[in-house]
């Protein structure tokens, strides 16, 4: 068991480490980008990582206020969602209404890798295996699907 400050450490040793293996990627418009703080510039829709003690994820997020316009969102990325999987090159799981860990009602659209922990360093080869081609592909997705989303800032 770690103190809240080693684990703290822990997880930002995990996140730097992350951060230097993907950062020679350039995105799919042959941009730098920032792949943990990954920015869609569209105001309510951010793509996500997570790793912590019982997996990591990798999401969709959809977080704007008013519950229509979310849902609206939801509709919109499946219209597209026979062209994310095929990106992706695979299923994830689609979820209208979810809550976050602030309280909030998001959308979310995920897939995780259960029983890796980023508190154990053995574990950091597959988390990173996992989280990097995902954070990649959902980025070759939004370089042409985002034009679609821009209605929604």
């Amino acid at each position: 068991m770690y103190s809240k400050d080693q684990a703290s450490q822990l997880k930002q040793a995990f996140w730097t480490a992350f951060g230097q293996y993907i950062a020679p990627h350039l995105s799919a418009d042959q941009e730098k980008v920032n792949w943990i703080n990954y920015r869609t510039g569209v105001k309510h829709i951010s793509f996500k990582m997570q790793a912590d003690q019982k997996g990591a994820s990798v999401a969709i997020e959809i977080s704007h206020p008013d519950k229509e316009i979310k849902e609206l969102i939801f509709e919109q990325f499946k219209e597209f969602k026979n062209i994310l999987e095929f990106q992706l090159g695979e299923t994830w799981t689609w979820e209208l209404s979810e809550v976050n860990e602030y309280g909030k009602e998001i959308s979310r659209i995920y897939t995780s890798l259960p029983g890796a922990s980023v508190y154990k360093k053995e574990d950091w080869a597959s988390l990173i295996s996992f989280l990097k081609p995902r954070i990649i592909s959902l980025d070759e997705f939004w370089s042409t699907a985002k034009y679609s989303f821009e209605l929604f800032n």
